[in-house]
């Protein structure tokens, strides 16, 4: 999962940075331009660089010409590759800016031996699992990353691998340097007519569904975030995770990896599929139990797989889906074209000297902007709001994706003194961080919302309650025709679910119209039930047979013996049996089970 850059852990355990605000930036935010810098005892934290002297970049992996002479122009530069973690941490402390691709880990140890300053690190690349967001937070040092340029390389090499996998093309290559000449052996499958599943339909899956198309093939795609219009655009339709497996011939798979996403086809999914699907991955490689893929291919239900990532890179010389015959392996090749690579360049390249400038861009992952007293005023709500919405995208059902969402502030302030830029973006972050691989805060909140059809609003209602405290509660709406849990959503057809602070503790105070209290730590499990006596102490009995402990427990009910909607917190995730059993009490009409 995404390291959490405003967490109330974050907050206690991490020294807030300064920000100093400077030139007007972005309309979006309603913010100004900002420098990174952690401030010392006596030092001031502005970062100006003279019109005699230039910034230092350090590029520790190989980058394309054109990105360099971006740098140039503006910057020292310092091309040093094949580092070592020592000799890394040498340099480090002589550059502003570093630039990485995959191969160099930017660790604590890094950030320590900068000594403050390096201001930029730049991920040539998406994945940024090398960078310690955590540590370059603490440091003031702003990361950034290319996403896009990979983009078209990356679903071509999609189709190849769809393609290739369909002909045999790989197989018979062999076997015919081999000396021998096998055309019975190697009689493929045509791709017309045939129902491709994507699975993610954000930037590469959907480039991937736009050239499928073109080979005629019939395609449907799965992504909860997408918006159905932009898929009905191209000729594609949106299902759920279930039809979408069920029903494909070939399954391409675009998702990130996240803790929802990681091997997410198993066992339990495989089984589920059509005998003698095929499957393409182009994008990470822990999203598929490998060892369950195995098994599905030598039980025939998979009949060929084409993979350009696994779990561990490169993989081990005896990983027995490199050694199938049934299987196309590639090493990572998703973005090696030559275009790609001057793409990447030139798009890293101008983020790092955008940074440098004190300019912020889209593609930063780490950039909280938020004076410290308001930081400081705001932080357990913080905690609050992240939360209300991860467990609000967790109660989302079907396959439409959200479209709009709807935040409801109550305060006993007036509107012009309650700023809610940061807490808008810690919903955001809650609702698309579970199943995304983009990092959300303050500066990309909104631009990723928009990016993803999703449209936010916001209300401000004046209540009865003493301004010293910013917030009374706040609610998140999201407006979906399906539920796990049908009793969150309003007669008006909004999911929703409401909480406020209690002792500087996020709690669950309603869902739906059901008024509960629950902790919002640990996990939780919700119920609708027949309100009816030792309900509490069967589920209770359940749980403590297994170990797991309750953390909080709340009842709310519309009126005695009529329905009522328990909420549990539990410490531990329990298993799926005793999950099972909670469901398979009788007076119990609906449950669902939420990670926070």
């Amino acid at each position: 999962m995404a390291p959490t850059i405003f967490t109330s852990a974050n907050l206690k355990a991490t020294p807030t940075p300064t920000w100093l605000r400077s030139q007007s930036l972005s309309a979006t935010f309603g913010v100004t331009s900002v420098c990174f810098r952690r401030r010392t005892e006596n030092a001031p934290c502005l970062v100006v660089f003279s019109m005699g002297s230039k910034p230092t970049v350090l590029v520790a992996e190989k980058l394309g010409a054109a990105g360099l002479d971006l740098l140039k122009e503006f910057a020292n530069v310092d091309c040093s590759y094949n580092l070592t973690a020592e000799e890394l941490c040498n340099k480090v402390s002589q550059c502003d800016a570093l630039i990485v691709r995959s191969g160099t880990k930017v660790n604590r140890q890094v950030f320590e031996a900068s000594g403050g300053k390096l201001k930029v690190v730049g991920r040539a690349g998406v994945g940024i699992d090398n960078v310690d967001l955590a540590a370059a937070t603490e440091y003031g040092c702003l990361v950034v990353n290319a996403p896009t340029a990979n983009t078209v390389a990356a679903a071509e090499h999609g189709i190849a691998l769809l393609t290739a996998m369909a002909r045999n093309v790989a197989q018979a290559d062999a076997s015919i340097k081999s000396g021998q000449w096998q055309r019975n052996k190697y009689v493929g499958v045509s791709l017309v007519g045939k129902t491709l599943a994507v699975m993610g339909f954000g930037k590469v899956g959907s480039e991937v569904a736009r050239r499928a198309k073109g080979l005629g093939m019939h395609v449907i795609a799965h992504d909860p975030y997408a918006p159905a219009d932009r898929a009905r655009a191209i000729g594609v339709t949106l299902v759920s995770f279930e039809e979408a497996i069920a029903s494909a011939d070939f399954i391409s798979l675009h998702m990130p990896l996240t803790p929802s996403t990681s091997k997410i086809l198993n066992d339990d999914t495989f089984a589920k599929m059509k005998k003698g699907v095929r499957i393409i991955n182009v994008a990470r490689g822990g999203v598929i139990d490998e060892d369950a893929l195995m098994r599905a291919i030598d039980s025939g239900i998979i009949a060929q797989a084409a993979l350009d990532v696994f779990s561990v890179e490169p993989p081990p010389k005896d990983n027995k889906l490199v050694q199938s015959d049934k299987i196309i392996a590639t090493p990572h090749l998703g973005a090696s074209t030559v275009e790609a690579q001057e793409g990447v360049a030139i798009e890293i390249a101008e983020a790092v000297v955008g940074a440098l400038k004190g300019e912020l861009a889209a593609t930063s992952v780490n950039a909280p902007m938020v004076p410290p007293e308001v930081l400081a005023e705001l932080k357990p709500y913080v905690d609050l709001a992240e939360k209300l919405g991860r467990l609000a995208v967790q109660l989302v059902a079907g396959g439409s994706g959200m479209k709009s969402v709807k935040i409801t502030y109550g305060s006993g302030r007036s509107g012009d003194d309650l700023d809610t830029r940061l807490l808008r973006a810690m919903i955001t972050k809650g609702l698309i961080e579970p199943i995304s691989a983009v990092f959300i805060n303050l500066v990309n909140a909104d631009f990723t919302a928009k990016q993803r059809g999703l449209t936010i609003t916001e209300e401000r209602i004046p209540i009865d309650a003493s301004p010293e405290a910013p917030l009374t509660f706040i609610q998140v709406q999201i407006a979906h025709p399906e539920s796990y849990f049908p009793t969150s959503v309003l007669d008006s057809g909004m999911i929703t679910v409401e909480g406020r602070v209690k002792d500087g503790i996020p709690h669950l105070t309603k869902v739906g119209t059901f008024e509960v209290d629950v902790s919002l730590e640990g996990s939780l499990i919700l119920c609708r039930q027949v309100d009816q006596p030792g309900m509490v102490g069967k589920v209770a009995s359940i749980l403590g047979e297994e170990n797991v402990n309750v953390s909080f427990m709340s009842v709310g009910r519309i009126a005695p013996r009529m329905h009522a909607v328990m909420a549990i917190g539990v410490d531990e995730e329990p298993s799926k049996e005793s999950l099972a059993r909670i469901g398979e009490i009788q007076a119990i009409e609906e449950f669902v089970f939420l990670k926070l």
